[in-house]
């Protein structure tokens, strides 16, 4: 299935139907198809909310040009957000959205904006621009990091031509009181610092959870039971989903006399292998050409 962008480009996604009248929306990191995030959609669906997953654009099966820094996110979200509230069994004021890495970025950023975003649950987010990096250090290292940073934003957006997003702090504090829950891995040092920084933008609606030796986005793989408890609780509080209807759970009982799982409800937790923020000075080097090669030849995240 597909829809369209308010500029016209089309996005590609899956659907999974909601059975508890709440839904969320899934977007993946950088270089990554809405296939990064069947994992996480099978626990979402196994408790009953719709999922809808999204090439964002330029990636996978999506039209458009990709910015690896997500700043088309604003557009996409709004496109998806308006599916969703046209699906039978979703209401509209029961719709969060759930990102990785980028994704996860492009989720809080949307947030302030966008009145139909309920909650947000962001996996692997350290910022979109250099408004969103006042976590890093203030130390020469620091200094010359946001330096390196400022002509990489600056360059993008005269290149791209895309709209620079909210800063994630603001868009935080705009949509107070409605709430985010924001995954750290403790293994990667940026990611718990850029947490608890995105925290302090409003303290009583952000959480933040740090998943000991994760990496980055792999909360699921590292702490399955831990991620799905975490995420379903906090997604049950913050958008009250009604009851699931008798028998319509999925169940471990009698599994031996069961068809195989459906691959596209039950996939295997896997490793999403997307760009990691670096702690140190400078960004890796394949990182910054794939990035160069996107703004200047708008290759689709399928090529590169």
């Amino acid at each position: 299935m597909a829809f369209r962008a308010a500029n016209g480009v089309q996005l590609s996604a899956w659907y999974i139907p909601a059975r508890n009248g709440a839904a969320v929306l899934l977007l993946p990191g950088s270089g990554s198809t809405r296939t990064a995030v069947l994992p996480q959609a099978a626990v979402l669906a196994r408790h009953g909310y719709g999922t809808l997953l999204v090439d964002t654009r330029g990636h996978g099966r999506s039209g458009g040009h990709a910015m690896d820094f997500g700043w088309w996110g604003d557009r996409d979200i709004t496109a998806a957000m308006s599916f969703l509230t046209r699906q039978p069994g979703v209401r509209a004021a029961k719709i969060a959205v759930l990102g990785e890495s980028m994704g996860g970025e492009q989720a809080l950023a949307a947030m302030g904006t966008d009145p139909w975003i309920r909650a947000v649950v962001a996996e692997g987010a350290t910022g979109q621009q250099l408004a969103d990096r006042g976590w890093r250090p203030h130390d020469i290292t620091g200094i010359l990091q946001r330096g390196i940073e400022w002509v990489q934003y600056t360059t993008a957006g005269l290149l791209s031509g895309a709209p620079r997003p909210q800063s994630i702090p603001g868009s935080i504090r705009a949509a107070t009181p409605r709430p985010a829950l924001i995954i750290a891995a403790g293994a990667v040092a940026s990611e718990p610092v850029a947490a608890r920084w995105f925290q302090a933008a409003s303290p009583a609606t952000v959480q933040v959870w740090i998943v000991p030796h994760a990496g980055h986005t792999g909360g699921l793989v590292t702490a399955p039971r831990a991620w799905e408890a975490h995420v379903i609780s906090f997604l049950n509080a913050a958008l009250r989903p009604a009851p699931q209807a008798p028998g319509t759970a999925p169940s471990s009982k009698g599994a031996r006399n069961q068809a195989p799982p459906n691959p596209f409800l039950h996939p295997k937790p896997r490793p999403v292998h997307q760009w990691q923020p670096s702690a140190r000075l400078f960004v890796p080097a394949s990182t910054s050409s794939r990035m160069i090669l996107r703004v200047f030849c708008g290759s689709s995240s399928m090529g590169l």
